[in-house]
């Protein structure tokens, strides 16, 4: 090969090498578009703004109800007695006024309630039976009893509504008794046990405990 051919076959291979080096070599990137965009206006923003509630003072819890009402007071006995209300009553009370009716009937107000009390007192002592009838029914306690009954009484007659009256304020502790603690009650003509101590005198009785 001449010299003249070979610089020819030279020159074309550079030829060839330098076009592909040129369109192998990565390009250019394309510029990125910096134009500035603008912020949005007020007008183009959709915030929802929460609803602003008032304060307001709370409401009081309601206050409970009371539970047990206060007992009435009364001026005097006979106003506690009179403002009773027997209607309906019950076999306890039956029973005490029972034995208020036939065992004091004529004595005074405070009489009659000692004697009731005598006949509680004995439900809570533990030396007598705990219910009301069954103290006021016990075998050799009190001398109007018969066979363990108490007999009939007219209830048309005042002394009956005055002893269920007197009873249910003994019942409900509505006067405290004239004879405290006493558990047993006679005549000034009969003579008490020894063992017994005299609380109180109250018309035709005498109270002891």
């Amino acid at each position: 090969m001449t010299f003249l051919t070979r610089a020819a076959t030279i020159a074309a291979m550079t030829f060839s090498i330098a076009a592909l080096i040129g369109t192998s070599a990565p390009g250019k990137a394309t510029e990125l578009d910096r134009t500035a965009i603008p912020a949005p206006g007020p007008d183009s923003i959709n915030v929802t703004t929460p609803a602003i509630v008032p304060l307001t003072d709370p409401v009081p819890a309601p206050t409970p109800a009371t539970a047990v009402e206060e007992k009435a007071v009364f001026a005097s006995l006979a106003q506690a007695v009179a403002a009773q209300d027997a209607a309906d009553a019950s076999d306890s009370l039956r029973c005490l006024a029972g034995a208020i009716y036939f065992e004091s009937k004529g004595e005074p107000l405070s009489g009659q309630l000692a004697v009731a009390h005598v006949i509680i007192n004995r439900t809570k002592s533990g030396r007598f039976p705990i219910d009301v009838c069954a103290v006021v029914k016990q075998r050799g306690q009190f001398g109007f009893v018969r066979r363990g009954t108490i007999p009939s009484i007219n209830e048309a007659h005042a002394s009956w509504r005055t002893a269920l009256a007197v009873a249910k304020v003994a019942l409900t502790a509505t006067w405290d008794s004239p004879a405290p603690r006493a558990l047993y009650f006679n005549t000034p003509n009969r003579a008490p046990a020894a063992r017994l101590t005299r609380v109180a005198s109250i018309g035709n009785h005498i109270f002891y405990r």
